[in-house]
């Protein structure tokens, strides 16, 4: 069932062209990125299929009664209600039906009702009409919905007050209201911000068994590759679609574009043959007539544009003025927090020269709270941080704190390297994406994206060798993302950083470092060891919980069959010595027999008379056999 279209939309800011000439579909169950550099208008197109903001042309075609739930980025959720009852609030059609349900089944019980068969049996049809509907839109399982969804977004305490969460707290929730409406389309710009690990594969997982259509903008690649099946790329205000997860989006368009410059190539090959023969031919009466018929061809003929490719991108790279000495960072059964509260304590590992170490674990676990320690910003609770020779720290704040001045983007940078002449200054801004008069713009009124940009630039001309990096990727399109990946990798100073972004933790780090309340440990690899290595870790720490639960109901249980088992052996011991002796009765009575087997065929009446020889020696073998027999099973009796 098709959901919605776009048809032909068109979006003006002033006289600026935003969007031209947009299509796209959603159809039931679909799940579809919308993906593009920063300032494409991807968030622009959400707000106008939202209906939170208009258009200038086209149209947009859904059914009524199909209904879309938008979570802007960072939309926080304000309220003065607990989160359970705020969380509550999406159901108050189905508790107004309960109260129903309540209401109707007191009268059924009323005795003036009861015996009043004709209104009895008017309450009791409504009653039935009702619980089948309110079971059909889930009045049995709502609040089990609820608690499955704060479970997922880690919201142990559904009990406290919205007003005392933090603002990431806040986007959480709002996600998690937005998911239990369960609209048949749902929109969501950038869900996975602020999500930890866990909580991104808690997402995914969700979203993968969501039962309506899903418009995502994420810069996420590992989360668009599990849960989308079709790309919209948005490039140049106009729109494509590819069909199939992100990776394949990026294999596709690099193929489509090999082909359309082949295909382009070739025709210009062949207009310049054209040209060349009609320039050689024309004026020879000979070949005049052929060279016409060229002419003709070549005025026919549709002349491809040439294939634009990639968007201008971010162009840059990270050196060092000095070396760092082997040992950079020894950090020794440190705590951190805030205000001498502990946030974590007993953290210990060592940073090496040439490492790139992620600092992973869940939302507010301490780990900006660690990087902000290890420069300084923050003191220690207790433990010790040794700093190597030679150390020269640059560090990423992802709140881009330092960020908020009143200067243009060129004094923000030329400020600090005074030195520098402006020509260089602007090359280095240019590199960065900030050309013409983008480097006169106030640093205050810069996007999320353009002020990553400009710390990034801030960053680069430091110089550093050691870079202390606090999510990094935040802000950053997918385009921008690649360009500062390959930058840390040819980076030949040292990496500690923090990251959500599995696939950027998997290209870049060499180490991870998982941070708890209670400590750290080291996983000598990248993303994808470490995930294996924490699998593994919960696989044998199931198996011996399961081990110990054995044991434990085996000591439970212990106590109650001692003395059965106690009565049970000592009949097992009676056993056993009575059969001893029934054995070596038989061995005795066997024995006499052989032997007086043996003495009768010694005797001339017997040796002489070949059948009876026969018969006693088989007799004889017989006894011998289940003599031997016995013996052994003596043996093992009496061990």
């Amino acid at each position: 069932m098709i959901l919605l279209q776009v048809n032909q939309l068109e979006k003006y800011y002033g006289a600026d062209l935003i969007l031209s000439n947009i299509k796209l579909e959603l159809q039931s169950r679909d799940r579809v990125a919308l993906v593009g550099r920063n300032g494409a208008g991807k968030s622009t197109l959400l707000k106008i299929i939202a209906g939170e903001l208009g258009y200038d042309g086209g149209e947009i075609i859904k059914p009524k009664d199909v209904t879309i739930g938008y979570l802007a980025q960072n939309t926080g959720l304000e309220s003065d209600l607990s989160i359970w009852e705020e969380m509550l609030s999406v159901f108050e059609h189905l508790r107004t039906m309960e109260s129903s349900l309540r209401r109707l089944e007191e009268q059924m019980a009323d005795p003036n009702v009861f015996n009043d068969q004709n209104r009895y049996e008017r309450v009791l049809k409504e009653y039935d009409e009702l619980q089948v509907k309110f079971k059909e839109l889930g009045g049995y399982q709502f609040e089990a919905d609820i608690r499955s969804v704060l479970h997922g977004l880690n919201f142990p305490d559904p009990e406290v007050s919205i007003s005392s969460l933090s603002g990431g707290q806040k986007t959480r929730l709002a996600l998690g209201k937005l998911l239990l409406t369960k609209p048949d389309i749902l929109i969501l710009d950038e869900p996975t911000n602020h999500l930890d690990i866990e909580t991104l594969t808690w997402l995914e997982q969700y979203l993968q068994s969501y039962d309506g259509a899903i418009l995502i903008v994420s810069h996420d690649r590992y989360f668009l590759d599990k849960v989308v099946t079709q790309v919209y790329e948005l490039s140049r205000k106009q729109m494509q679609r590819f069909v199939g997860n992100y990776s394949a989006y990026l294999e596709q368009k690099s193929a489509n574009y090999e082909r359309d410059m082949k295909l382009y190539e070739k025709q210009q090959q062949e207009i310049a043959d054209l040209q060349d023969f009609i320039q050689r031919n024309l004026a020879r009466a000979s070949t005049t007539k052929r060279a016409q018929s060229r002419r003709k061809k070549l005025e026919k003929m549709e002349i491809m544009d040439r294939p634009l490719g990639d968007e201008k991108s971010a162009s840059f790279s990270f050196e060092i003025e000095k070396q760092s000495g082997n040992d950079v960072l020894t950090i020794d059964s440190l705590a951190v927090g805030y205000d001498g509260e502990t946030i974590s304590k007993d953290i210990s590992f060592r940073v090496q020269r040439g490492e790139s170490i992620a600092l992973v674990g869940p939302n507010g676990i301490g780990k900006s709270t660690l990087l902000k320690t290890i420069i300084k910003k923050l003191p220690p609770l207790s433990g010790t941080i040794s700093y190597g020779t030679n150390l020269s720290i640059g560090y990423y704040d992802q709140e881009q704190a330092n960020l908020t001045s009143n200067k243009r983007v060129l004094n923000e940078l030329w400020d600090d390297y005074p030195l520098k002449p402006e020509k260089e200054i602007r090359t280095v801004l240019g590199n960065f994406l900030f050309s013409g008069d983008d480097v006169l713009k106030i640093v205050s009124s810069l996007s999320g994206g353009e002020k990553a940009r400009l710390s990034l630039a801030k960053l680069m001309l430091k110089k550093a060798n050691v870079l202390i990096l606090d999510e990094p990727t935040n802000h950053l399109d997918l385009d921008s993302k690649e360009v500062l990946e390959n930058a840390l990798i040819d980076y030949p100073g040292t990496l500690l950083f923090v990251s959500h972004d599995r696939y950027f933790i998997n290209r870049i780090a060499t180490k991870v470092v998982e941070l708890s309340q209670n400590g750290s440990t080291e996983y000598l690899g990248d993303y994808d060891y470490y995930v294996e290595k924490k699998l593994e870790q919960e696989e044998l720490a199931k198996l011996a919980q399961e081990e110990a639960g054995k044991q434990m109901s085996k000591t439970e249980t212990s106590d109650k069959k001692s003395y059965q088992q106690d009565k049970e052996s000592k009949k097992l011991e009676r056993q056993r010595k009575r059969k001893l002796e029934e054995i070596e009765q038989r061995i005795e009575e066997l024995e006499n027999q052989i032997q007086y087997y043996e003495q009768q065929l010694c005797e001339p009446e017997i040796f002489q008379d070949h059948e009876k020889v026969m018969d006693i020696t088989i007799h004889n073998e017989q006894a011998k056999s289940e003599l031997e027999q016995l013996m052994e099973e003596w043996a093992e009796l009496a061990e």
